[in-house]
């Protein structure tokens, strides 16, 4: 029970990697105060030394999370009708699941939350990959019991269909790049394999792949990989596809057009499912959403179904309102005020005047701009126009072919490919970069801290997910002594929650401590909320390349936004950008009037 009196559902998680009995006291043990009675609530097992905790026996005091100096302990009660709920387990003190998404014919339903909350195990269960356990992870169940435990109708449907092998699935992957591990071909030989519906020319058409068809997959950039991924997955003859983080190195013009061929499977009659982090896609794809909640690698709790709108808006409040459930203390919300027209200091910290670069065939221009103490400036366009070649060339990185800028000035850049094939923990990498101690400093106070690095420190950097990488490479761009940061695509691999909370720290920090900041990225809504003003990328992609002076964000988005023939509304609830339904009312009213970028409710 809790302090209340209430029934409670205890859960207790070891983090296995950052467990390390060897380099600690055993203070989780020796703290425990059920153990300090004789009783056995925390042991080691007998192999590695590792903590073991019976969630039976332990109260949920959290001495020993408060003690542990890795932070590896979770211990979380949750309500007893929870308990019931529980899906799948993966084994003593490891994540599990309570509840699952249910798949709805003809439509596209999309999946919101944080990035360790079950998603993978939400694809393995209703793909039947693996069978769900309901907790029992230490035997198999029988089909008979598993079916008998699913209440509901549409679920047991699926996973009979599963039972019997005629469940037909096709799941989009989110590590992309391992694609040419697996297989080993051009692009037209890997389409031809897998197009059993025989649509691969139309794919191929919608998805501007017709110039990579000879091309070998290990020579594909990200988003040519992620466009391909796309259309094998589309083109398998399934009922339900499942397509994982679709976004994924795509520029915008590239994420509407795999929009567009998730949206067809579902007018077909299919049955689509979708984790996406760019909310604008996600709200632009999904005709339903599920939102997951709980403590990430720990444990995952999925909601009920709600219509797309008001379960991201949920989701950005903390709180599902039909559930009673607050699963965040605090609620994000977008400043529509942010978005008028910038304060600029009186006196430029970079100017620069019309530069030029050739690589090969490709040319770039870019006119002459300044980049003001204290602003973010967004830099948005298609892929492969010289976003990434004219901020190293401002880096000092790439050489200008003709033009000047001022280079006194200290700019300090954040790639957009990481290495990760690094030895060592965190805490070695940020020593090393910093130059020195950095724990219980302003650095990791400011810096460190509202990033969520700290519980990385022990983790070893070949072992960080995606995610978590490009956390760790933001922050150690930002604490190299340094006028401008120049941040490429800072919010790949980083879900919803992570990017709402790096655009407002960026914010903070430019301000308050007199920098600026660049940033390329294809999250029109990071975009949106990030910039303070707005350098835009026209072209051929791969042939040549125009970037514009910065302009303010209206007109900026407002030209973005044309080019790309949507428009933005402001959700009267969040004020977040809301990509209108084509050819809507507001749509056609908007484009009309040349108001693509929407700043006021009427």
């Amino acid at each position: 029970m809790d302090k209340h009196g209430n029934l409670t559902h205890r859960v207790a998680v070891l983090d296995q990697e950052l467990c390390q009995p060897r380099k600690c006291g055993l203070e989780c043990i020796i703290y425990c105060p059920v153990n300090k009675t004789g009783g056995e609530c925390i042991i080691q097992r007998p192999d590695d030394g590792k903590a073991v905790i019976s969630e039976e026996l332990c109260t949920g005091c959290t001495i020993c999370i408060k003690k542990c100096p890795f932070d590896a302990i979770v211990i979380v009660n949750l309500a007893q009708e929870i308990g019931v709920d529980k899906i799948h387990q993966y084994g003593v003190n490891s994540f599990r699941l309570y509840k699952i998404p249910i798949p709805k014919e003809g439509t596209v339903t999309g999946i919101v939350g944080r990035n360790g909350m079950g998603k993978s195990t939400i694809i393995n269960l209703l793909s039947g990959n693996i069978k769900p356990n309901f907790g029992n992870y230490d035997k198999e169940l029988g089909w008979d019991e598993i079916l008998t435990k699913l209440s509901n109708i549409e679920l047991r449907k699926h996973f009979e269909k599963i039972q019997s092998k005629s469940l037909r699935t096709s799941i989009k992957p989110q590590l992309v790049y391992l694609i040419p591990k697996v297989f080993k071909g051009t692009v037209s030989e890997l389409l031809k394999k897998y197009d059993e519906r025989g649509v691969s020319d139309l794919l191929i058409e919608e998805l501007s792949l017709k110039y990579s068809l000879d091309r070998d997959l290990s020579t594909l950039s990200g988003g040519e990989l992620q466009r391909v991924a796309v259309a094998v997955a589309a083109a398998k003859d399934a009922e339900y596809y499942f397509f994982d983080e679709p976004s994924s190195f795509n520029d915008i013009y590239q994420r509407l057009a795999v929009g567009r061929v998730i949206n067809n499977l579902a007018k077909e009659g299919k049955t689509v499912m979708i984790v996406e982090h760019d909310m604008s896609l996600l709200d632009y794809l999904s005709d339903n959403i599920y939102i997951t909640y709980g403590e990430p690698g720990a444990y995952g709790i999925v909601s009920s179904l709600q219509s797309t709108k008001v379960g991201i808006n949920n989701f950005l409040e903390g709180y599902i309102p039909t559930e009673n459930v607050r699963f965040r203390d605090k609620a994000y919300k977008f400043d529509i005020s942010s978005i008028t027209e910038t304060v600029l200091s009186s006196s430029p910290i970079v100017e620069y005047t019309a530069l030029t670069k050739t690589l090969g065939q490709f040319s770039l221009t870019v006119d002459k701009g300044e980049i003001h103490e204290g602003e973010v400036v967004g830099i948005v366009g298609a892929n492969a126009l010289g976003k990434t070649t004219f901020m190293r060339m401002l880096a000092g990185i790439e050489k200008i072919d003709k033009g000047s800028l001022d280079t006194t000035v200290r700019i300090s850049y954040k790639p957009q490919y990481l290495n990760q094939d690094i030895d060592g923990d965190v805490r070695s990498l940020i020593y090393s970069t910093n130059g020195g101690p950095f724990e219980g400093t302003t650095v990791e106070e400011h810096v460190f801290s509202p990033l969520g690095i700290k519980k990385l420190y022990d983790k070893s950097i070949k072992g960080l997910s995606g995610g978590e990488l490009q956390k760790v490479a933001i922050s150690l761009s930002l604490i190299r002594p340094a006028d401008v940061y120049a941040l490429d695509e800072p919010s790949a691999f980083l879900d919803i929650e992570d990017r709402i909370t790096f655009a407002k720290f960026i914010q903070r920090f430019t301000k308050s401590n007199g920098k600026s900041a660049l940033i390329i990225d294809h999250d029109i809504q990071l975009i949106d909320l990030v910039s303070d003003r707005l350098v835009m990328f026209e072209g051929i992609p791969g042939i040549n390349g125009t970037g514009t002076s910065p302009t303010t964000k209206e007109i900026g988005m407002n030209n973005f936004l044309q080019s790309l023939s949507i428009s933005f509304r402001r959700d009267e609830t969040t004020g977040r950008p809301r990509v209108n339904k084509d050819s809507s009312r507001l749509d056609r009213q908007q484009k009309t009037d040349g108001n693509y970028y929407y700043l006021k409710n009427k």
